[in-house]
């Protein structure tokens, strides 16, 4: 995958994540972050326990599901301080 692609995966995955998650999004920098850190995190996850994601929807997808763990882990940190991710 080309680094453009691998940011506009990142950008739709953090966008995702972060309305699911936040109610809201990060910005267009925050959502690209919050993305391709999720999409690492995604990535381990399913060659672990599902295979390979094809495509760039599944890529989104696995993406998309790398940032909500991400962000609900922060949440778990973050919750006694009253900081946003």
């Amino acid at each position: 995958m080309n680094i453009l692609a691998f940011l506009l995966v990142g950008l739709i995955a953090g966008f995702l994540a972060g309305k699911i998650v936040e109610g809201h999004g990060f910005g267009a920098l925050g959502d690209i972050v919050v993305g391709v850190i999720g999409a690492l995190i995604g990535g381990l996850l399913s060659s672990q326990f599902i295979g390979e994601a094809y495509g760039f929807w599944g890529s989104v997808l696995m993406a998309t599901v790398g940032a909500i763990i991400l962000l609900f882990v922060a949440g778990l940190f973050n919750r006694g301080t009253g900081a946003h991710v």
